[in-house]
């Protein structure tokens, strides 16, 4: 559908989906900070830098609302291509009974072919220029956030190819920028950028490398998707495409093959026996850094780019922001074939913002028996990347999963956390700060099906009251305990029994001993959910509230059932308070004096009335200024 990147911007600014920025802007901190205000505000845009000091515009947010990610995809809606992929698999899975039935399928198994990606001879459009001398420092590779360990290249789409097979894998990881001809390789150890690197060291080769910037906007997105391991990222793009996607060669690693219209190519190796280099920390999706650690070097041999190159990326951090639409589109996408391969009873699937992809999930059920939510649970515990899933809910009937407050109350109804909640631990997303160990940590399903009556083992004590908690109820609480800082009960008032804490911790293991007392109180005896979070969080504000507790509680160690409560521990941990050994982030806010940069040439730059910095809100949050917290 698209040639090439540019023409996709064309389409943005078609669709008044783009802002030109014409004015100076740094992309050490400026970009970001613009970028973090636009991309939670009314004015949710595309931004297309013009002037960044470099011979290069900078193109962000370019998938960061619905509308843009349908237009990136060429759909009017993302359940346009669900649907597309449910008449496939079902074509395809249909019995074969005769000689007709399989002859009926050569049409789809031609389309499919149509599909696969080629190679074409000669050179594409992305080797225009070729800079055999490269030099990465002439590309305006951002800074995003003050504790970064340096720019990092946050849309690079990364090739690598299995030394044995040869199938290509095309993944995105971060890429930390150390010079004019090293960055660092953030692939992590779930990934299977990183078993091919296993694979070369085992052999005592190099692993040659290509990162391809901008192109065809259907490349970033397959870059991103979940796909089974072998299967091509192009061909997801083809069938998103309708069409192939052709390669060329590379340059100086021509045993990689590359988009033909990417915008940038940047060519090089990975030498498995090198020493590793100490890359972050990073400002991430999760609204948190992720901490510094050690990766692979990689070593450029080659930069190419077309005449008119773009570069392309984007920032993370605090939800909303652009990657929280990119995951929508995944969400849509392969709740099908999740359905037809794996889960035929799932009807439908949410992945919050608040919960950063793996941390919260909420799927629709058809239930037909009992344990049926528990099969579910287990399969998509085994499913892919659903592996690193942290928070499962599980729901069935008409309630409509999108709206969160349908859900919460379906679930009230008929979740008794003694019965109903179920814990497990497993392998983890590496991000994931609040995890004992790096990468393994507690999974939390909670199932608010209805339930078959061999389903019910354990009556609940509160079946059929109503509670209300009145101002001076509240006020005796944090009089009764200093701890409590803050109390937020009007959840109950729309049938949803969760009380959110705002504490303050002061002694070893304060949470649970402030629970053991709260649940002998007959004023909170009738909640269902007790959920604590740091005394500096808003806890009126449900989304904030959702966003800290899924980061910070683990699952396992931090969520448990006190006479029928479930007690969630969402604040801070440490060594001195919670026998906590690893270092704990902080969250992401953008430094003074960048705020004050922007907002001193804002009326300069065209995005229409003033936006306040969204740091402005988290301040308060923060401990220290540095990535690590230190003393709390």
């Amino acid at each position: 559908m698209y040639k090439n990147l540019q023409h996709f911007i064309e389409v943005l600014d078609q669709h008044n989906e783009l802002i030109r920025i014409k004015e100076y802007v740094n992309p050490e901190l400026e970009i970001a900070e613009i970028t973090d205000r636009i991309s939670k505000s009314g004015n949710n845009k595309a931004l297309l830098f013009e002037n960044t000091g470099y011979d290069f515009p900078v193109l962000i947010n370019a998938m960061g609302n619905y509308k843009r990610m349908c237009l990136a995809l060429g759909v009017n809606e993302l359940d346009d291509i669900k649907a597309h992929m449910e008449e496939l698999f079902k074509s395809l899975m249909k019995p074969q009974e005769n000689i007709l039935d399989k002859l009926k399928l050569l049409p789809k198994l031609g389309q499919i072919a149509s599909w696969m990606p080629k190679v074409k001879k000669g050179t594409g459009a992305c080797q225009e220029v070729i800079n055999s001398d490269p030099d990465l420092t002439k590309f305006p590779v951002l800074k995003c956030w003050p504790q970064d360990g340096g720019p990092f290249i946050t849309l690079p789409i990364i090739h690598t190819k299995d030394p044995h097979t040869k199938v290509r894998n095309v993944g995105m990881y971060r890429m930390q920028v150390f010079g004019p001809q090293l960055t660092a390789m953030h692939w992590h150890k779930h990934k299977v950028s990183a078993r091919h690197y296993n694979e070369y060291k085992a052999m005592g080769k190099r692993m040659p490398v290509a990162v391809a910037l901008g192109g065809d906007p259907v490349y970033t997105y397959a870059a991103t998707a979940p796909l089974p391991d072998n299967v091509d990222e192009y061909m997801l793009a083809g069938f998103l495409r309708k069409k192939k996607v052709e390669l060329v060669n590379c340059i100086t690693q021509p045993e990689i093959q590359v988009p033909a219209d990417a915008d940038i190519i940047i060519e090089g190796y990975v030498d498995p026996h090198e020493d590793l280099i100490w890359e972050g920390p990073f400002g991430d999706h999760t609204g948190y850094y992720s901490l510094a650690d050690w990766y692979p070097k990689f070593h450029i041999t080659c930069i190419t780019h077309r005449k008119n190159a773009v570069y392309p990326a984007t920032i993370v951090g605090i939800p909303p922001q652009e990657d929280a639409w990119i995951g929508k589109a995944t969400e849509r996408i392969f709740l099908a074939p999740i359905k037809m391969t794996m889960i035929p009873e799932i009807e439908d699937m949410e992945l919050p913002m608040e919960g950063v992809f793996h941390n919260l999930t909420i799927v629709k059920i058809k239930k037909d028996y009992p344990g049926q939510a528990q099969k579910v649970m287990n399969a998509m515990w085994g499913a892919g990347q659903m592996m690193f899933n942290k928070i499962l809910v599980v729901v069935d009937g008409a309630v409509d999963i999108h709206d969160y407050k349908a859900v919460a109350q379906y679930v009230n109804q008929n979740c008794n956390p003694a019965a109903d909640i179920y814990f497990s631990q497993g392998p983890m997303d590496v991000l994931d700060h609040s995890c004992n160990k790096m990468g393994f940590g507690g999974k939390m399903c909670i199932d608010g099906t209805r339930k078959f009556p061999e389903e019910v083992s354990v009556q609940p004590h509160n079946r059929g009251k109503r509670f209300q908690l009145s101002s001076t109820q509240k006020m005796d609480l944090i009089t009764k305990f200093p701890a409590i800082t803050a109390i937020h009960a009007d959840l109950i008032m729309d049938n949803i029994d969760v009380v959110v804490f705002g504490v303050t911790k002061n002694k070893e293991q304060h949470i649970k001993s402030l629970s053991d007392e709260l649940i002998a109180l007959p004023e909170l005896r009738a909640a269902k959910a007790f959920i604590f979070v740091d005394s500096s969080i808003d806890c009126s504000i449900i989304a904030d509230v959702l966003w800290r507790a899924c980061n910070n509680a683990d699952a396992r160690r931090d969520s448990y059932i006190l006479n029928q409560i479930l007690i969630v521990d969402g604040t801070t941990k440490t060594k001195a308070l919670d026998h906590f050994d690893r270092d704990w982030p902080n969250i992401l806010t953008h430094d003074d004096a960048t705020i004050a940069t922007v907002d001193a040439k804002w009326n300069k730059l065209g995005l229409g009335d003033f936006i306040s910095s969204p740091s402005l809100k988290y301040k308060s949050q923060m401990y220290g200024e540095g990535a690590v917290i230190k003393s709390i």
